[in-house]
């Protein structure tokens, strides 16, 4: 069993947009959910491809602050009102808290609007 495989598949089945970079700046993985939102992949790509000059700065301030502690690993970035949500980076750190990379975290506000149990 490749537990690889399970994590995929968590990033996967998520509704909302996750976009995987490593310590260079480059998209490492995007979830459909990404991908469908964007409307393209630039996994292999720079994350500064898609962002202003001013964006580039704050990611490169917060991988900066990431890197100052193992307690580092979230800042609030962005609240978009006509989608209601909240917009995350998030640190990502190995089994030894070394950080290998962060990702991008979308929060929906929206309250449920599926039956509970509803198969």
């Amino acid at each position: 069993m490749n537990i690889n495989n399970f994590y995929k598949s968590v990033l996967d089945a998520d509704n909302a947009p996750i976009v995987i970079c490593d310590l260079s700046y480059n998209v490492v993985y995007m979830n459909p959910a990404s991908i469908d939102r964007y409307k393209v992949s630039i996994v292999g790509k720079s994350i500064f491809d898609c962002h202003n000059k001013h964006s580039n700065e704050k990611i490169k301030q917060i991988v900066e602050w990431f890197k100052e502690s193992v307690d580092n690993n979230i800042v609030y970035t962005y609240n978009n009102v006509k989608e209601n949500k909240d917009v995350y980076m998030v640190a990502l750190r190995d089994d030894n808290k070394n950080l290998i990379g962060f990702y991008e975290k979308h929060q929906y506000r929206n309250k449920e609007t599926m039956k509970l149990y509803d198969f």
